[in-house]
């Protein structure tokens, strides 16, 4: 009798689409061809063929990187999401979360201030016109 393994987590069997390949990898490898290939003819008229390889690679190389790259359980523009958000978007120090409040209290108190000085001088500004045209007339 055959034994088949079956995995105990069935998130993670994906599933094949045609060679043997993922929708994914599928749709990377054709990128990558659609990108390589007009390179490699491009350049093939203006340096040596061996060079002209060395582009297609490199211009192919970035694009099998991120149809390949899997890291726990993660595409690699997921990732790299979360890694961008992290670097840019969080506190490099982290804030205890009573002084995290008191500081936003502080900063609307302060913003507030601010909008009522604004409306207060531009009231005094438009009372100041109004005076100076009753007087001309």
């Amino acid at each position: 009798m055959a034994y088949v393994p079956i995995p105990k987590d069935l998130k993670k069997v994906k599933t094949k689409v045609a060679f043997n390949l993922t929708r994914r990898q599928l749709i990377g490898f054709s990128v990558a061809a659609l990108v390589g290939i007009p390179t490699y003819l491009f350049m093939r008229k203006f340096v040596p063929n061996d060079i002209a390889v060395i582009f297609l690679i490199v211009a192919t190389l970035p694009i099998f990187f991120i149809t390949l790259f899997e890291k726990d359980g993660l595409t690699f523009e997921k990732y790299f999401k979360y890694i961008y958000l992290h670097k840019f978007y969080q506190p490099g120090k982290r804030v205890r979360r009573e002084v995290y409040l008191e500081q936003e209290k502080k900063n609307t108190a302060d913003k507030l201030r601010k909008k009522s000085k604004n409306l207060s001088t531009k009231q005094e500004k438009s009372k100041k016109r109004e005076d100076g045209k009753g007087k001309e007339k």
